[in-house]
């Protein structure tokens, strides 16, 4: 569970609610519009963040596996 990504989700409904306790007007449609952006805007970057990191141990995870793979390879196999 993204407790960011839930966090922006209530955030944005508790305000949409709060813009409807005075009636609608057009107003209220352009405050939802910028707060439903701000939210996926958020939860792009938070992906995005994640993906870098994700992607960042799995290269630190194969140059860890390439090391070992060296260290072990005799001299005479190794590519000239």
């Amino acid at each position: 569970m993204d407790v960011k990504k839930t966090y922006r989700d209530v955030e944005e409904k508790s305000r949409e609610f709060g813009r409807e306790l005075d009636g609608h007007d057009i107003g209220d449609d352009v405050g939802n519009a910028g707060d439903d952006i701000r939210k996926n805007l958020g939860n792009a970057g938070d992906d995005i963040r994640r993906g870098m990191d994700d992607a960042k141990d799995h290269l630190e995870n194969q140059h860890e596996w390439s090391d070992e793979k060296t260290a072990d390879r005799d001299p005479v196999d190794a590519p000239r």
